[in-house]
């Protein structure tokens, strides 16, 4: 007779532990109308529209920028002829930190893993022959978002495009920058101002912009369990809504266009609970904590990608697999927009034909695999409404643990949330050498051929060029511009700077005199200072 195989333990990246089997008592008391609700009805654990794809897919924004404006405008027209409907900006390392290309510390990475935008002549090229009254446009931009948006709308306004058809969404989540992702310049309540004068200039003039995406996606890649992602994107949420209600504006106002932008490399269902909670705790907040009225403030609407990490050196043809259940994931978690790594993007930024097998992937789940049909497929599996209860209680400890901390503010201040990030980041890591975390071709089933193939990859080769062409260009930008205006838009800013008033108007002003993004950058580092890192143990 076989002997029995011994059952192994099921855990989630939440800490959750999974049993082999769930039932009717496992959900006894769920309450259809309190917890879970109509699909587009309070308080969204079904998703955020009544027919969900079935009336509108999802949109497809791939993550595209390197080297040269003209460069990543090309590929912007390669993904959109190939059907791919919305634009997602990546810009290069010193555009992120506010740095023109021939600063010195721009050296060696000028439109290394982006877009290297120096000025509004950058923009105007990069989003040449694309009409921003009828493309969405995502720009992956934190400390300098204020800067590069103002030239988004510089540009829409010179393609004569109206402000209330221009949709773009700014990530401007500065809270993440500090807790993940390191691309801060000022300090955080300077940092928060900038952010909260984006919001509300936006929201004064562009109704149908987003001007703030909140991005757990950045912090669970540096190291956080899915719990602590939700938990840490409500609480960021929460801290930008109390700020632009200090400022005096109406939450129905604002909370309308607040977006997010999260993650789904983990297991599918653990993933798909998550944002089945997360939904239901962000509609509550806005509903009974800051007394929002307009149902579209209660709609958790976000971006869910599967971050690079997941993805592997080893045999990378299977990441075109881990992609594809990425994307089911995402469909079965409701998201509004997706967003695929490439299969190569464990070696290099993306090429052409790695986006165009993400675009594919997409396009293939949405039309031929059925996730699109019906809206939240899984809802009533005894498993999966169990596993969004637990959820929401490992979301609730978080938040309340954050609360302890004084709020997520004070929590980045003082490096706290930071060293958390870290500590689950090396956990995870523990886990991945030990097996504990499964992983294919990489600690089990290990082939012997993966670095072999690992060398045919197609991987992009930096052109130092690039860097050359680009200061020849802001060189030539600041002999035909007229500088004494730029000079007079700077001190203006620098004035406005030292007082309370929206930095956005000295902002854009700047940015039409042609002043470069360092320039805008250096004005407000006169007043602002610059950031020093906490250490917390």
């Amino acid at each position: 007779m076989a002997e029995k195989r011994k059952l192994r333990d099921a855990w989630l990246h939440a800490g959750i532990p999974v049993k082999p089997v769930y039932g009717p008592d496992d959900i006894r008391r769920l309450d259809y109308h309190r917890d879970l609700g109509e699909p587009g009805e309070y308080p969204f654990t079904r998703g955020i529209h009544p027919e969900m794809y079935r009336a509108r897919l999802w949109t497809m924004r791939q993550y595209v920028g390197f080297g040269t404006p003209a460069e990543t405008n090309a590929r912007f027209k390669y993904l959109m002829a190939h059907g791919q409907d919305a634009l997602n900006v990546a810009f290069d390392l010193p555009t992120q930190l506010g740095l023109d290309s021939d600063d010195p510390r721009a050296e060696g990475e000028v439109g290394r893993v982006g877009m290297a935008v120096d000025s509004l002549a950058d923009m105007e090229e990069a989003f040449d022959g694309i009409p921003l009254d009828r493309v969405s446009v995502s720009l992956t931009i934190n400390s300098m978002a204020a800067p590069i948006t103002a030239m988004y709308y510089a540009v829409a306004a010179k393609q004569g495009a109206a402000p209330e058809r221009v949709v773009v969404t700014p990530q401007n989540d500065i809270l993440k920058e500090f807790i993940a992702r390191g691309t801060w310049v000022y300090p955080v309540e300077p940092s928060l101002r900038l952010v909260g004068d984006l919001i509300e200039f936006s929201t004064r003039r562009y109704p149908r912009a987003n001007p703030v995406s909140v991005c757990g996606y950045h912090i669970r890649e540096a190291g956080c369990t899915t719990a602590q992602e939700m938990a840490y994107g409500l609480a960021i949420a929460a801290a930008y809504a109390e700020l632009m209600l200090k400022r005096g504006l109406p939450v129905d106002d604002f909370a309308p266009r607040i977006s997010f932008n999260f993650t789904c490399w983990g297991k599918i269902f653990e993933e798909v609970a998550k944002f089945r909670a997360g939904r239901r705790l962000y509609a509550r907040m806005l509903h009974e904590r800051f007394g929002a009225k307009n149902p579209r403030s209660w709609m958790f609407r976000t971006l869910i990608g599967g971050g690079g990490s997941a993805f592997t050196v080893q045999e990378p043809e299977n990441n075109i697999v881990r992609g594809a259940y990425i994307a089911l994931t995402a469909a079965l978690s409701g998201a509004q927009t997706m967003a695929l790594p490439t299969y190569d993007e464990a070696y290099t930024i993306p090429s052409a034909k790695a986006q165009l097998i993400a675009l594919r992937t997409m396009q293939i789940c949405a039309e031929e695999s059925g996730a699109a049909d019906t809206a939240d497929p899984l809802a009533g599996s005894y498993y999966i409404e169990w596993l969004t209860n637990e959820m929401e209680k490992k979301i609730r400890e978080e938040l309340a643990q954050v609360d302890r901390l004084g709020g997520i503010v004070e929590a980045v201040k003082s490096g706290v949330i930071q060293a958390e990030v870290a500590r689950q980041a090396y956990l995870f890591e523990q886990k991945l050498l030990s097996g504990e975390i499964p992983k294919v071709a990489v600690n089990c089933y290990p082939g012997d051929a993966g670095a072999g193939e690992a060398r045919e990859l197609e991987v992009y080769s930096f052109d130092p060029k690039v860097a050359a062409a680009q200061v020849a260009k802001l060189n030539r930008l600041r002999r035909e511009r007229d500088n004494s205006a730029v000079e007079r838009t700077r001190a203006r800013l620098r004035d406005e700077a030292r007082g309370t008033a929206n930095l956005m108007e000295p902002i854009l002003e700047a940015v039409k005199a042609y002043a470069t993004l360092g320039e805008i950058a250096s004005a407000l580092k006169e007043v602002f200072g610059e950031h020093k890192e906490p250490v917390a143990v």
